[in-house]
């Protein structure tokens, strides 16, 4: 009997518990590059491939999928911007 009497409030609580875990706030926050943080990275790209001995166009985009920096090398074809 004593343990139904403990047992009742905690079951309450803990279900309470869970309707709130699952009331979230509706909404998310994203990170992205900022442009100086892309042109960093694609400019760091072609410095490698030039070591390397390719000349290539190096694009960067978001997470959307939305080119963010698009750089091509002096010597790289044309057919290398749509291949970036």
């Amino acid at each position: 009997m004593k343990t139904a009497k403990f047992l009742a409030p905690v079951m309450v609580s803990l279900s309470l518990l869970a309707l709130t875990a699952t009331a979230q706030v509706g909404t998310f926050q994203l990170k992205s590059l900022t442009p100086e943080t892309a042109l960093k990275a694609a400019q760091a790209a072609i410095d490698a491939c030039n070591k390397q001995g390719f000349q290539v166009a190096v694009a960067v985009t978001d997470r959307s999928g939305v080119t963010q920096v698009l750089l091509r090398d002096r010597f790289a074809g044309p057919h290398t911007v749509e291949v970036s």
